[in-house]
């Protein structure tokens, strides 16, 4: 496989229509639906107005084991002792994330996590800080990472594919309603729960947006071509990075890679690809109208927006509605032998956590 580095609703808000969403999806679905989602958008920035606060003892939990690792610290798998709930808890050093210039960005995705609410997105239950390290506590996932699950795999046959893709697009649409661009979509940020529905994970990258940004980040093989460039981007970058995740999973590689970072830039932004004979007429042309260089011209951000996924032949048959309210039966359901199961999971070595007699950083991390 190849490898690569790094630069929901509840029963009463179903959404339900009258007509079966069987070979697209009506306008008058769209409206309903957008209704909703202004309801999300309410909820989320009422929540991101509030300063919470929590408390945590350790003492209350076990330290299982890790989970994953990354440049700012690593995911750890925490038991309650007297519900015997599990978490991921994310732990990052303060040190690692002031030299890496990140605060900003730490900041960021706490509060993102503390208010998005989403049936394919990740949410924090609660945060906390010492002297040396910030603390993320979500709900365990043990399904693993999508990238997991396609390595071993090798890609992902087209049912499956396309139930992943349309989580996704859900997702991003939320995100995006909420005016928040996520900058970082690859299978190594999607997790698969128990009952093999998606979480989409890791908000390092996200960013609420007011017109235009230019921050280059990501990793190189999901990078638009306007982020590369420096033109100073929105909502179309994650489109971008879309369809790059649509040709991966369909693949078992993405469409744009090289040996050296700045060769793949060049291939991104000449936009020229070749895709496997595998791939039919319809997702063929799905993939050509979302890797698109020319942003007026690639789906996601032309005039109907997600419509134009919503409405491809490649999604034909498939009921939208039914994906949001997860009743959708799964092509596929990770192996999951109880709650503490971490077979989907990487190992890695367990390290202690030194924490400074001192606290460092106070000021860059005193909004924490």
């Amino acid at each position: 496989m190849y490898s690569r580095k790094n630069v929901g609703p509840s029963k009463d808000n179903n959404i339900r229509s009258d007509a079966e969403v069987q070979d697209g999806y009506t306008v008058q679905q769209q409206e309903q639906y957008t209704k909703y989602l202004r309801k999300l958008k309410n909820d989320f920035e009422e929540t991101w107005c509030k300063k919470k606060k929590y408390t945590f003892d350790f003492k209350e939990f076990d330290r299982v084991k890790t989970l994953g690792t990354g440049a700012f610290g690593r995911v750890v798998l925490l038991k309650h002792l007297k519900s015997y709930k599990l978490y991921a808890m994310k732990v990052l050093e303060k040190e690692k994330i002031v030299k890496m210039k990140q605060v900003e960005h730490t900041l960021y995705e706490k509060r993102i996590l503390e208010a998005i609410r989403f049936p394919f997105t990740v949410y924090m239950e609660l945060s906390f800080k010492d002297n040396s390290y910030v603390y993320f506590i979500m709900p365990f996932v043990p399904g693993g990472e999508m990238f997991t699950h396609l390595r071993r795999l090798g890609k992902f046959e087209e049912p499956l594919a396309k139930f992943y893709a349309s989580q996704v697009i859900l997702a991003l649409e939320y995100l995006h309603f909420c005016n928040l661009v996520y900058r970082d979509l690859k299978p190594e940020n999607i997790l698969i729960d128990k009952n093999g529905f998606l979480k989409i994970t890791d908000f390092g990258f996200c960013k609420l947006l007011q017109g235009r940004t230019w921050t280059l980040c990501g990793t190189p093989e999901y990078l638009a071509p306007e982020l590369i460039l420096s033109k100073g981007y929105g909502f179309s970058v994650d489109w971008w990075s879309f369809g790059v995740l649509l040709f991966e999973m369909n693949a078992g590689y993405p469409p744009f890679y090289a040996n050296e970072p700045m060769k793949t830039y060049e291939k991104i932004v000449a936009g020229k690809y070749r895709c496997p004979s595998g791939f039919n007429s319809d997702l063929r042309d799905l993939i050509r109208n979302i890797l698109q260089v020319d942003i007026t011209h690639r789906y996601g951000v032309m005039k109907n927006g997600v419509m134009d996924y919503k409405n491809h032949r490649w999604f034909k048959g498939l009921e939208w509605e039914s994906i949001l309210n997860c009743r959708t039966q799964p092509p596929y359901v990770p192996k999951y032998r109880g709650p503490d199961d971490t077979t989907n999971f990487e190992r890695y070595e367990d390290e202690p956590m030194k924490t400074s007699p001192i606290c460092l950083y106070e000021s860059e991390f005193f909004d924490f």
